[in-house]
């Protein structure tokens, strides 16, 4: 393990962490909310950390798949810890054990909180609180190689481990010229809608914040009632939309900009991603509508909203989703599991994922029923590598074991059976809400400390694809 070269990467990111805070800093100046001390003073303490970890100049360049995987994984811890000084700081959460968890729920796009007055924050760590969405959506680490394009080489290995999906492909040579390309589309997407809502008459405040929490696929807000504060059809499909926009694979968006329609259209988890979300939005729609006077169209935009939150593990609520039919819950909670595209900003198993294990069930009863038959798994019309199946495959059991062993740690507590499985889908799909004491009008602030830290824990696994996380426990990851 190349140490050295670990700490001098890490100092980067650390870095960038530290510069972001001067958004919030500004937002706080102008808007004089009174948190501007708390967010300077954490700024300078993540610009020093960072600064004396970049010092530390490695003896070689060499950058193998095990060092990218380290560094992902410390660089998301050190920043998160670091990214909760700003509340800790300030007096509103004093305890650093929920500073944590608040940030790390930020920063892994994931809205789950301890705030129980969320309102009570000034309006300065409630930016900083929503631009952790933003900057985490596309990965910390992504941004810092846009940014810095020499942090390292062979930084590839940096992207596949913290980009979300089975594989992670370049779109151009050159892998920061890939990372400023997803960003200048992740960019101009975000401007779009904060426009829109501009135009639904929200102010450039909130009109930022809750782009932050949608681009981002994070869900934090500035009220309690979320989205449904606003009380506006234009905003709820404005919102919904632009969620379903951020679920899709971005390298898609690249296609379009390339007028390669083929490459675009032709993609199967596209069409599997917009299928599932429009058609349970449809099922949840005529299930719910005699809450909403019979009528279809009132209760498509509230499914259709909240279908587009819990598949892009969004969080974000324009109805209380706990009290919907329990077919309905099902269907969320499935959605929940399933997720968005891989290369997205959303979490969850993906589509992809989704698609290769059924294709593989598939030719396991083919080649049950014909022994000698010769059978492929196929997608976009390739034949997909063996490797990248057991990978999907590992995936999914390592996914549902850290699953049962986390909800059997945080049952500890005492709460019901459907506040604790779903807390830990909720976490481990960086979603937010779940249902129970979790649901949308609740929170996470009655767990205790050691059920934080295994969510806080699971935020982290699920947003970095279990992987990297796995790896920092492995002896064999730090032999020469």
């Amino acid at each position: 393990m190349n140490k050295r070269l670990l700490c001098h990467i890490i100092g980067n990111v650390v870095r960038v962490c530290g510069a972001l805070m001067a958004l919030p800093i500004i937002v706080s100046l102008i808007l004089r909310s009174g948190d501007t001390m708390p967010l300077v003073l954490s700024m300078l303490i993540a610009l020093a950390v960072g600064t004396a970890l970049a010092l530390i100049q490695p003896r070689r360049d060499t950058l193998r798949a095990r060092e990218g995987f380290a560094i992902v994984a410390f660089s998301w811890i050190i920043v998160s810890f670091l990214g909760g000084l700003p509340f800790y700081f300030s007096g509103y959460v004093p305890s650093l054990v929920d500073c944590f968890f608040e940030t790390v729920s930020g920063f892994t796009t994931t809205g789950a909180t301890i705030l129980t007055d969320v309102e009570a924050l000034p309006k300065g760590l409630l930016f900083w609180r929503s631009f952790t969405h933003w900057a985490g959506g596309m990965g910390v680490l992504v941004l810092s190689l846009a940014l810095i394009p020499k942090m390292g080489a062979r930084s590839i290995h940096l992207m596949r481990a913290e980009s979300p999906g089975p594989s992670t492909d370049k779109l151009v040579p050159r892998v920061a010229n890939n990372a400023k390309i997803l960003y200048e589309i992740y960019v101009a997407i975000s401007l779009f809608m904060v426009a829109a809502l501009l135009f639904c008459g929200m102010d450039l405040y909130d009109a930022l914040v809750h782009m932050f929490g949608a681009a981002g696929t994070g869900g934090f807000g500035t009220y309690a009632d979320s989205i449904a504060h606003f009380n506006s059809a234009a905003v709820d499909i404005v919102v919904g939309v632009f969620m379903a926009l951020f679920g899709v694979n971005f390298s898609i968006y690249y296609f379009l900009i390339r007028r390669n329609w083929k490459a675009a259209f032709g993609n199967s988890e596209l069409r599997w991603y917009l299928g599932i979300l429009l058609s349970v939005s449809c099922i949840i729609a005529v299930n719910i509508m005699p809450m909403y006077g019979g009528n279809f169209f009132t209760s498509l935009r509230y499914s259709f909203f909240q279908c587009s939150s819990i598949m892009t593990t969004t969080g974000y609520a324009t109805a209380d989703f706990d009290l919907w039919p329990q077919l309905s819950r099902v269907l969320l909670v499935t959605l929940m599991f399933i997720g968005a595209s891989a290369g997205s900003t959303g979490g969850g198993l993906k589509v992809v994922r989704v698609q290769l294990l059924l294709k593989s069930m598939v030719r396991d009863i083919r080649r049950t029923v014909h022994p000698k038959s010769v059978n492929t798994v196929k997608l976009d019309g390739h034949t997909v590598d063996e490797s990248i199946l057991s990978g999907v495959q590992g995936f999914f059991f390592a996914y549902f074991l850290i699953l049962i062993l986390a909800t059997v740690v945080v049952s500890l507590d005492g709460f019901s059976f459907e506040t604790n499985f779903t807390a830990v889908i909720a976490t481990l799909s960086n979603i937010g809400p779940g249902l129970g004491m979790v649901g949308p009008t609740g929170n996470f602030a009655a767990f205790s400390d050691v059920s934080k830290l295994v969510l806080s824990l699971c935020m982290l696994i699920g947003r970095l694809e279990i992987f990297p996380v796995l790896m920092l426990v492995s002896p064999s990851a730090w032999r020469k």
